[in-house]
This record gives structure tokens, C-alpha cells and sequence, in this order.
């Protein structure tokens, strides 16, 4: 039987990890380099591609439901181009969803993105490849979050290197080999430089994105 300080110690543990106001950066992370790609007003700094019912405002959070669709990020922060970064997002998932976080990717006006990585996000389709999964490349096939509740997802990228978290764990950890070849419906993933994009999968999923912030590396 857990006792009451561990109880308490993992409840605070959770109240933390939200505590900061969604949407805005605390004077630790802006001394850390991190920078919003999102201010939880308005789709500034992003562009939508197909499918433009697909992806709304809500409650301070960006939201994917619908057709499939892909808002890529357009803004000032490093001339929306990253090499090597962290990204992070708060993300809630509902039942059955499917969505993704490119990175290194470029705008197109329609389709899947051919260019960058998909980060998974998935908690409960029927796709097995969860939440974490450096999608085509490399899986979680494990559950690392839940639907209807916030969580942090972080994607940092290093040279070659893909790491990904979920919170303070983490998912994958996965180098692309030099000379790398790819199959041909994945020949455009492969470490670059580029953009973020946010997937709307199908009508049946719903996934909600906030606290959208990046910190730019070496």
C-alpha cells in the first residue's frame, strides 16, 4: 500500500508538471533559450494546407479534427527552419485519435508531408504504434499516456540523434545510420533541417495541442 508522502509526493508530482500557465514561458525557461511557437489567441505563424475545417481554436489550445490536414509552422522563430532543437507540447488526446508532430519537414499543399520525421501521437487507435513512436522508423508499441488527460511531449533532435519523451521518460531513443536508405514511400525522412507540422489524421480523431515552445540548439 502506497503511504501518504508518496501519495502526496506523486500528486504534487502532476499539479507541477502543469503549473505554469498554459501558452506562456516562466522567466526560467526564457533564461533557458525556449521561445513560443504558439500564443494560444490566434494561428499566427502557422499555415494550414489542406482540409481548413480540420483545425480550429479552443480553449487556448490548437485543435486537429477532421479531413486530413497539416499546419506547419510559418513563423519568425529561427526563420522557422531548426536543425537541432527541443521541442515541446502539452497534448490531450481523445478516444481514438491519430495525429502526429513533423519536424524538419516543408510546407505542401496537399497530402502526407513527404519531407521530416512523424512523431506519433496515439493513445488508443487501432494504429498499435503509440504516443513517442518515430513513426515508419522506429515504434513504441507501449502506452506511455492516456486520453482526456494533459500531457508533455518532447522531441529532441542532435546531429543524427531522436530522442523523445513523454514527461520525464523516455520513449525512443534512435540515431539514423550514415547512408541510411529508406523505402521509397519513406525516402524523404531523414535528418535535414525544417519545419514543425501538426497532423489532422481523419474525421474520427480529435487531439488537442498547446504550450507549443521550442529552444534552439548548438
Amino acid at each position: 500500500m502506497k503511504t501518504l508522502s508518496s501519495l502526496f509526493a506523486a500528486l504534487t508530482f502532476v499539479v507541477g508538471a502543469f503549473a505554469a500557465t498554459p501558452n506562456q514561458l516562466t522567466p526560467e525557461e526564457k533564461q533557458a533559450g525556449w521561445q513560443l511557437l504558439f500564443d494560444g489567441e490566434s494561428l499566427a505563424g502557422w499555415k494550414l494546407n489542406e482540409s481548413p475545417a480540420s483545425v480550429r481554436l479552443e480553449d487556448g489550445s490548437i485543435v486537429v479534427n477532421g479531413p486530413r490536414a497539416h499546419l506547419f509552422y510559418d513563423g519568425p522563430v529561427a526563420n522557422h527552419d531548426f536543425k537541432n532543437f527541443e521541442l515541446q507540447l502539452e497534448v490531450m488526446t481523445y478516444a481514438k485519435a491519430n495525429s502526429g508532430v513533423y519536424f524538419h519537414t516543408l510546407f505542401q499543399e496537399i497530402g502526407w508531408p513527404k519531407r521530416g520525421y512523424e512523431i506519433q501521437v496515439n493513445n488508443s487507435h487501432t494504429d498499435p504504434k503509440r504516443t513517442g513512436s518515430v513513426w515508419g522508423i522506429k515504434e513504441n508499441m507501449g502506452s506511455v499516456a492516456v486520453d482526456e488527460q494533459w500531457f508533455t511531449l518532447r522531441i529532441k533532435v542532435e546531429g543524427k540523434r531522436i530522442q523523445t519523451f513523454v514527461g520525464d521518460r523516455l520513449v525512443v531513443d534512435y540515431t539514423e545510420e550514415e547512408n541510411v536508405e529508406r523505402p521509397k514511400q519513406f525516402a524523404g525522412r531523414l535528418i535535414g533541417s525544417g519545419t514543425f507540422a501538426l497532423q489532422a489524421h481523419d474525421p474520427v480523431s480529435k487531439t488537442r495541442y498547446r504550450s507549443i515552445k521550442v529552444r534552439v540548439l548548438p
